[in-house]
């Protein structure tokens, strides 16, 4: 097998990807109707299921697109007959608040900070509260904005005390933090196969209580290509997706989950975690601050505070780590100037180290370490 230029990509998805997940998409052509792919979809969203489900009360919905395609789907598709909660702490929550508008839903927003964990107690009373029944309430597990991991459990435990349908973007944190879906009472979860999955960008997908999905039946469609019913009622009457699938990013999802149970999702967040721990020891080191405290990080994605120097600028830190076959991620704060670091995909701790290394020269070249009185080694003086 011919071995392909590696770049190290810490954005946070597309990942970093092994060239065994790059090779499976080199399949002779096969046209997606027929039965022998038919059966590598049905393969492919059994596993998907089964990591977080079981796969005879749950099943899973497979859409061409981004993972927001998912997000877009479920609270189109199902979020119409009742007010949906949406918790905001995060650009993400607000992506959903926005496809909410779009689609001139019932919605109404839970606003939390974007630094801290959520205040159960109030959102609780926010539920009791609030002057009509709540159907549904809408979450991201992992905000990609910041590394805030919100505490899905708690949350679903309310939602289960209140007859409410939780629905979960997990796409930040699927298949790296362990996810019972029945336990956390989730009644919906968008994830991709970019991500933790480290598989090639392309293929987003909603696991579901089947029960739920079949309650869809009656409910006249206000989508089309993002129905969710009808995506899985065509895949359960014929075994094929609705519309035409991208094909070699199945083949590479394939092969991505099996490199996964090989790992284990208990082991590949345990790397990420051990990863994590090289980054924000390094950029202490360095002077740098990350915006979220360990006791409610994912570990998984690091918000930190761009260098307070006058030479500093993103855009060509960015262009200096491409240049080493690096790539590094702009902020998503508007009230703070920041950037963003993933340790997500097949990544080393010599990756890591290599990147701290780097970021050291960089900012030595700035003249962060002077004004900030740091010596030549990143040592405060």
């Amino acid at each position: 097998m011919t071995k392909l230029k590696r770049n190290i990509l810490l954005n946070p998805g597309p990942a970093t990807t092994t060239d065994t997940v790059k090779f499976a998409q080199v399949v002779p052509d096969i046209c997606p109707r027929e039965r022998e792919f038919c059966n590598v979809i049905n393969e492919v969203s059994l596993e998907l299921t089964s990591l977080v489900a079981n796969t005879e009360e749950y099943s899973t919905v497979l859409f061409g697109g981004s993972g927001t395609a998912a997000v877009e789907s479920i609270l189109s598709s199902v979020a119409n007959d009742g007010v949906i909660i949406i918790i905001n702490n995060g650009l993400y929550g607000v992506r959903m608040c926005e496809i909410a508008e779009a689609y001139s839903l019932d919605w109404v927003e839970f606003q939390s900070p974007y630094d801290c964990a959520i205040n159960i107690k109030e959102l609780r009373e926010f539920i009791l509260n609030f002057p009509r029944k709540v159907s549904y309430l809408a979450v991201v597990h992992n905000e990609t904005t910041t590394g805030l991991l919100n505490d899905i459990e708690k949350i679903g435990k309310i939602c289960r005390e209140q007859n409410i349908e939780m629905i979960v973007d997990a796409m930040s944190s699927y298949a790296a933090i362990p996810i019972q879906m029945k336990k956390m009472n989730i009644s919906f979860l968008a994830a991709s196969s970019n991500k933790n999955l480290q598989g090639m960008a392309g293929v987003s997908f909603v696991i579901a209580k089947t029960i739920e999905l079949q309650k869809q039946k009656e409910v006249k469609p206000s989508n089309y290509y993002l129905n969710l019913y009808s995506q899985f009622q065509t895949f359960t009457e014929t075994g094929q997706m609705r519309f035409t699938p991208p094909v070699q990013t199945i083949y590479a999802l394939k092969q991505a989950i099996l490199e996964l149970k090989e790992e284990g999702i208990d082991e590949r967040y345990k790397r990420y975690s051990e990863l994590w721990e090289i980054l924000v020891a390094g950029l202490s080191r360095l002077g740098l601050t990350h915006l979220i405290s360990k006791k409610n990080h994912s570990k998984i994605i690091t918000a930190i505070l761009e260098p307070d120097c006058t030479a500093y600028n993103f855009n060509h830190m960015h262009d200096y780590f491409y240049n080493y076959g690096i790539t590094i991620y702009p902020g998503k704060l508007n009230n703070l100037n920041s950037f963003r670091i993933a340790n997500i995909g097949d990544l080393t701790i010599e990756d890591m180290e290599v990147f701290l290394r780097l970021l050291e020269s960089y900012l030595q070249e700035i003249g962060y370490f002077y004004k900030k009185g740091v010596s030549d080694h990143g040592e405060m003086e």
